[in-house]
Order: structure tokens, then sequence, then C-alpha cells
């Protein structure tokens, strides 16, 4: 592969607000990166001429040639490798990961070689690599299909780790994460992929590892990530027609986690309920609940509480609703908080 690949020109970059689902959001805002810098990449399993399982690379391999979208073997630790390598070379490589649960047999190009390599050169030598990893359940789907492993990689020194919750993020996150000197771990919950939401071609909002406020509220603080986002949402709702205010964060950044506006959410309500669908042992929940209690010890009125999914494999999908948390876990931990 030479080191300069023509871009493509075929489409105006878009003005305006537009609605749209969040998977068409992704797909918006890699075709954006490529047209603006030709050495954006994108690799993965079927990702060129069937644009990925979940349709999220569609169009890009006709509008930008298969040596920018880059069908690859079935083997995730070449695809991460040759991510790598390209990095290397100055490309900005994207791969995308199938499913969350086929990312393991590229765990140790990710976590041994890709997180360490800018300290291992004393920071002369940059890994701008963004590894995609659809996420989650709620699709009903069989084992390895709906894993949440977003706590390996936030544990992982030397990557980012983000997930978006609404089309507008997911836009302008990848952007964001496509021009990172530093590799980037891009959670996409994939339950998320086909509700739509309003993105604002012109205006980014805040920084990719800023969390966020999106419900005002005064008696207890929810914080999730990704497809929790809503869930949290529906909580306060129910909540706010028996007269309990709820302030929901989200996340958005899993590491660097942003703690200003969750102290200051915890210093006004006094309680906080930490979502996630992940199992709850050792996981990000964890670490938010431990630092809160450090920081803003003095604030709460009730303990932490953490929902999150048990610790077990995830279970075959006929069961899958026993084991994400729902509005109904959520509000159940906001009562056990208020009774405090």
């Amino acid at each position: 592969m030479t080191d300069t690949i023509a871009t493509s020109t075929a489409r105006a970059t878009p003005t305006g607000v537009e609605t749209m689902p969040l998977g068409r959001a992704i797909n918006a805002g890699l075709r954006r990166a490529m047209q603006e810098n030709p050495r954006v990449l994108l690799l993965g399993e079927d990702i060129g001429t069937l644009g990925g399982v979940f349709r999220v690379t569609e169009g890009l391999q006709t509008e930008f040639g298969s040596k920018r979208v880059i069908d690859t073997p079935l083997a995730e630790s070449g695809i991460v490798g040759s991510a790598i390598g390209l990095a290397m070379r100055g490309f900005r490589p994207v791969c995308e990961i199938q499913f969350d649960g086929f990312i393991f047999p590229g765990f140790d190009q990710i976590t041994s070689q890709l997180a360490k390599l800018t300290n291992r050169h004393e920071g002369s030598l940059r890994m701008p690599v963004v590894i995609r990893v659809p996420y989650g359940g709620h699709i009903g789907a069989v084992e390895h299909h709906q894993e949440s492993p977003e706590a390996y990689f936030a544990h992982t020194a030397g990557l980012r780790s983000v997930s978006p919750s609404t089309p507008h993020d997911a836009y302008w996150m990848i952007q964001e994460a496509i021009r990172s000197d530093d590799p980037v771990m891009f959670f996409e919950p994939k339950s998320r992929y086909w509700p739509k939401g309003p993105v604002d071609f012109d205006e980014p909002g805040v920084p990719l590892h800023a969390s966020r406020v999106v419900r005002q509220g005064t008696e207890v603080t929810v914080v999730g990530h990704g497809a929790m986002v809503s869930v949290l949402l529906q909580a306060a709702e129910v909540a706010a027609e028996e007269g309990i205010s709820i302030e929901v964060i989200d996340l958005r950044s899993i590491s660097p986690i942003d703690y200003g506006p969750i102290l200051a959410s915890v210093r006004k309500t006094g309680r906080l309920v930490v979502a996630q669908e992940a199992p709850g042992s050792t996981s990000v929940g964890s670490e938010i609940a431990a630092t809160v209690a450090e920081k803003a010890f003095y604030s709460l009125e009730a303990p932490v509480l953490r929902v999150s999914g048990f610790d077990t494999p995830f279970p075959p999908a006929k069961l899958e609703a026993d084991y994400l948390p729902d509005a109904d876990r959520v509000l159940e931990a906001v009562d056990r908080a208020l009774a405090y």
C-alpha cells in the first residue's frame, strides 16, 4: 500500500440539523473524517460490500474504494495488528470488531501492543487507532453477541474508551476519536443503532471525554453510559410522575472519566445510583462508586448504589430481560437511596 491514498469528494459535508438513527450518524461521521483526511482507513470483516452486519459502513467502500474500506479475513488479531502497522506508517485506521464477544482474539494486540507502544517509545510514536466495538444487549442474540467488555479496556493504561448514547454524540465523537493521537476504544451500543434523534452537523457540543447532565434533578443523581442512558431517562420520567426529581448524567467517556459534573450533581442531590449493563464486580460502576465515596463523602446522604447485569455469563436471548437492568431496577435503587 502506498503512503498516499486519494480521497473522495463524492458528497458535500452536510449542514444544519437532521434526524437519523445512531448507526447512520456513525456512518456520516466516518464519511466526513475520510473526506477530510485521506489517511483515514477502515478495516473489518464484511464492512465493504456488505456494509457491516449492522450496515454502519454501508456505501463507504463504493464512495472511497477498496483500498480505504478494507474487507479483512476473519481474524481480529490480524485486524488490530494491521492497524498498528498502518498507524506506524502515518495512517489513521479505524477497525470494526463485528460483535463485542469477538474482540478477545485481538485482546493481546490491543492491550499488550496498541496500548503500550507510545509509552514504550517515550511519546515519539503515536498510535491513532480507533477500534469500533458494537456492544451490549437488547437485540435477542446468542452467546458472544451481547456482552459488555468495556471494563477490560478502561482498566488498561494507554487506551481511551468512549461510548455515545445519541446520534448527535455518535456523529461527533467518532470524528474526535479518529483525530486523537492515542488509541480509542469506541463502544457502540448496538440496541441504539436504530432509534432516531437529531444531529446538528454544525455544532459538536461537549468534548470527547466530557460527561454531561442530560436531565436536571434535585433528589437523586443517576449515572450511566451507552444504552443505559435511555433506561435512566425512562426511569426519571416515571419517577417525576411520583414527585421524585432525578438528575441523569450521560458518562460518554469511560476512560478517562469526567467526574466534574458527577461530583457537582452528587453535592447537590446527596445520592448516587450508577447503572450499567455489564456485570457489577470490578466494573466501571465500581470505579465511579469508589471515587465518589472518596471525593464527595461528606455530601452523601446514602450509600452509592449500583444497578448492573449479574456476575454471570450473558444468558440465552429469552432470559436477557431478566439479566439486563431496566427502569424498574433503577427505580428500586432510587427508592432505597431515598429511604436512608
